[in-house]
């Protein structure tokens, strides 16, 4: 499939290009002592990740630890509840530790400890990125420091206590809206202060070069497992694929299964309260061209051209920019970015969990809201959804905040 002068057979080896490129997006805007952290990060892993002896032991992890393949749910009840559209989710929520984000993670520390580092230092939101890079951590003997906003660990106590749990040290950020992107901050900051003894692992296909690619690379095995499972499950494609979109980790490993085939691919960012500066985090819907973490993808920017406020329900997608590679993939149409709301989201945390018996993460409710609109749209053929996380982590903020309906 060729699409505005971009060959998708050859897509995953063609991009990014040496210097972290998609197109315009991403590269490394970071100093220079920083930027030498970030060429010995990319020369060890394009050293290992040839490895034979790499590749094996990650499939071992996967296999024997994670639990992988995770599986697909054909989900009949609320198929049936919609009309003639089949409705599949990808269960990312059945990997260890409850969500897509131990994929990388693994990854990360595996290389971490081929480079010899102590420590693993990370940010989080929704907190699956920070236990899965602390189960990591307790996993190969580091040590790890995990920065997370105030709002956040309100939000998140059950994820903060297994963080605490597996031995990490959940740091408290304080300043500005304390939430993800003051995590990702401190976390920078962090890290420039001590990258000879650690590494940072970024919980997202941000960052500077070469985390964007690292990070898709290792969370890809979601969509090659997924266009496998499909096919033996139905004999096809599915007509359309969902994924939710906050930094994109998801949606780009389970959107590479696919980028070459004609199947209609979404990203769901996140509208919120509405459309008003604040009121969301769908920096590709709203956003313009800008740097910030060391990339330069779409963002959201306030008046003075600074990273604006931004807010979710979901604490894993309130971040004011998108992956480089999704902008590209904005820009050249491969991929359909819309928006779900706050209420749309937590009708469809209810649904799935009624209907299905299968409690999602609030940042996964985003893609099911998504795909059950797309079926009530499409009138007929098969939507799969990745379904990233589960919900153990948000009960009591649902409850406390909504009720149970």
């Amino acid at each position: 499939m060729k699409l505005n002068g971009v060959d998708f057979d050859t897509y995953l080896k063609n991009y990014p290009d040496e210097k972290g490129y998609f197109g315009k997006y991403g590269g490394s805007y970071v100093s220079d002592d920083l930027q030498k952290a970030m060429d010995e990060i990319t020369e060890a892993y394009f050293t290992i990740c040839k490895s034979s002896k790499f590749i094996s032991e990650l499939r071992r992890i996967r296999r024997e630890f994670q639990g992988r393949p995770t599986p697909i749910s054909y989900l009949e009840r609320l198929s049936g509840k919609l009309g003639n559209v089949q409705l599949y989710v990808k269960r990312e929520d059945l990997n260890h530790t409850g969500a897509h984000k131990l994929n990388h993670c693994m990854g990360e520390a595996l290389l971490a400890k081929y480079m010899g580092k102590k420590k693993l230092i990370a940010e989080t939101g929704a907190g699956q990125h920070g236990v899965a890079i602390a189960t990591a951590a307790a996993y190969f003997g580091l040590e790890c420091d995990v920065y997370m906003g105030s709002v956040d660990i309100k939000k998140q106590a059950p994820n903060v206590a297994r963080m605490k749990i597996l031995g990490a040290n959940v740091v408290e950020v304080t300043h500005g809206l304390a939430t993800l992107k003051e995590a990702v901050d401190a976390a920078f900051d962090a890290y420039a202060n001590d990258y000879k003894n650690s590494i940072y692992c970024i919980g997202s296909v941000v960052g500077p070069h070469p985390f964007p690619m690292m990070v898709r690379d290792f969370q890809s095995v979601v969509g090659i497992e997924a266009r496998e499972q499909f096919m033996s499950m139905t004999g096809e494609l599915p007509d359309a694929i969902v994924a939710c979109v906050g930094g994109g980790s998801n949606s780009a490993g389970f959107f590479a299964g696919f980028l070459n085939d004609p199947v209609d691919i979404y990203g769901v960012e996140p509208l919120g309260r509405g459309t008003a500066m604040g009121d969301h985090a769908a920096s590709l819907q709203y956003g313009t061209e800008g740097i910030m973490h060391g990339f330069n993808s779409i963002m959201l920017k306030d008046e003075n051209g600074d990273p604006a406020p931004v807010y979710s329900v979901a604490s894993g997608l309130d971040y004011p920019s998108s992956g480089p590679e999704h902008a590209f993939l904005h820009d050249l149409g491969r991929v359909k970015y819309d928006v779900v709301n706050d209420d749309d989201t937590i009708d469809a945390f209810f649904t799935l969990s009624r209907l299905e018996g299968i409690i999602p993460a609030i940042e996964s409710s985003h893609a099911v809201a998504y795909g059950i609109k797309l079926a009530k749209e499409m009138g007929k053929g098969s939507v799969l959804i990745n379904l990233s996380g589960r919900g153990d982590k948000d009960m009591d903020y649902i409850i406390e905040r909504y009720g149970i309906r």
